[in-house]
């Protein structure tokens, strides 16, 4: 048993130095890296479901985490079939990818900074996993589960796909350009937006309109966003697509932003309510992730504090002031959190990028290019167009066929049972005695 222990131990030491059988011009440790990344973002999801699922009320967590679940599933198919070609594929008048990857042809004899082909085809697939999931966050406990289905498969297809084309795939924003280092523009804005447009074409939850709608199990929400933080450095570092400084650089920057959004959310929430929340932390946290996800590789580690405090204070001011002032119900604030994450993260990364970091990025506001930000801002300009238009269309294409809303006795009841047929929580044992969910 030692001795099968000491060779195994001996051939993952040397495992960094071997080459890939048949694949001499690939570098073993970046293919590993990255390929780990991908599992990390993968990871994401699950933890998205459960940060969304803790802060539903009871009768819903089953379906909150299943269109998370479900995603994974009908994106990952998109993505083999029509999706990485569509963004990645080469280019047609700045917009789309052509059909030249369908079905992942040719992928197996394509290098893409360095990596076999499909390892970046899993890598991408990931982002697009995550960023159909996110838009759930505005429209459970009232969306039909089959107009969810339908709408994720289209999005994915329609707005998704062109706009990663256009800022990674070598489309007008990738020659503008518009900085975004691990998806500030095509994964949250786009979602965010989607998310705050569906909010609004759905319109508000039953129940909601006569009380607070409360978390019903924090701790589930706090061990997603767990998954959710540590996820993320999969997301960032591995947008390096190599193992080396600039990853480090991207996980540093991703951590210090996260922990200065937190303290952010809490100093304004004290200053505001006079209590700090464990679930505005938490909140607070995937604000900063958000808001450094376009600049992780281009800014410093002292700009990261900056973009993560100014993101904590605004995802704040969206969440807990303008969202009640103007009345919408973008229910776990995937509008607030992504949406005015993104944008801020965006915008701070036409300000605070530099060279001396990142020689592939560019110069931001202060260090003298102020048409970075101008190029940043055309990239909000544009994908907030393309989600709003594209959101629009889809839902009312799909309202044709499907009903977008489940029924209110379906609401009232809880889409756990009447979507599913399944209970999260069958009873409760307190003081001795089982006490039923609602």
């Amino acid at each position: 048993m030692k001795k099968k222990f000491l060779s195994l131990l001996f051939g993952l030491i040397l495992l960094p130095n071997l080459s890939l059988a048949g694949e001499p011009g690939y570098n073993p440790g970046d293919v590993t890296f990255v390929l780990l990344s991908a599992a990390l973002v993968f990871l994401m999801t699950p933890g998205l479901a459960l940060f969304y699922g803790g802060m539903v009320r009871r009768k819903n967590v089953l379906n909150t985490v299943a269109m998370s679940f479900i995603a994974i599933v009908v994106v990952s198919l998109q993505w083999i079939l029509i999706g990485y070609t569509l963004s990645f594929g080469n280019d047609v008048k700045g917009i789309i990818g052509d059909f030249s990857y369908l079905g992942l042809k040719n992928v197996m004899d394509l290098t893409v900074s360095n990596l076999p082909g499909y390892v970046f085809v899993v890598f991408q697939l990931m982002f697009a996993i995550i960023t159909a999931a996110i838009i759930s966050g505005s429209v459970v406990e009232r969306m039909s589960f089959a107009a969810w289905i339908l709408f994720i498969a289209l999005w994915t297809t329609l707005v998704y796909d062109p706009l990663a084309h256009m800022v990674w795939g070598g489309g007008i924003l990738f020659k503008l350009p518009a900085l975004d280092f691990a998806g500030g523009t095509v994964v949250h804005i786009s979602s965010g937006i989607s998310g705050l447009v569906a909010a609004l074409i759905l319109g508000k939850r039953k129940e909601g309109e006569n009380a607070p709608l409360m978390p019903h199990n924090l701790p589930l929400t706090i061990l997603g966003a767990g998954l959710l933080w540590f996820g993320w450095f999969g997301f960032n570092a591995g947008s390096a697509l190599a193992a080396n400084n600039l990853a480090a650089l991207a996980f540093i920057n991703t951590n210090t932003s996260a922990v200065m959004a937190a303290l952010a959310w809490a100093l304004t929430e004290w200053l505001h309510r006079r209590k700090v929340t464990v679930l505005g932390i938490a909140t607070g946290a995937v604000a900063g992730l958000v808001a450094v996800t376009p600049a992780a590789g281009y800014v410093t580690p002292a700009s990261s504090v900056v973009i993560g405090f100014i993101g904590g204070l605004l995802v704040y001011i969206a969440v807990g002031i303008l969202k009640t002032k103007l009345g919408y119900d973008d229910s776990l604030d995937a509008f607030g959190c992504h949406g005015v994450g993104g944008i801020w993260g965006a915008i701070a990364t036409g300000i605070f990028a530099t060279k001396a970091v990142n020689p592939a990025g560019a110069d931001g506001v202060l260090y003298g290019n102020f048409g970075q930000l101008l190029n940043q801002l055309a990239g909000v300009g544009l994908a907030i167009a393309l989600a709003v238009i594209g959101t629009v269309i889809i839902l009312k294409l799909i309202g044709i066929f499907l009903p977008l809303r489940v029924k209110d006795e379906a609401e009232s009841i809880g889409l756990d049972i009447t979507v599913h047929g399944e209970d999260a929580y069958k009873d409760l044992i307190f003081t001795g005695k089982s006490v039923p969910f609602s």
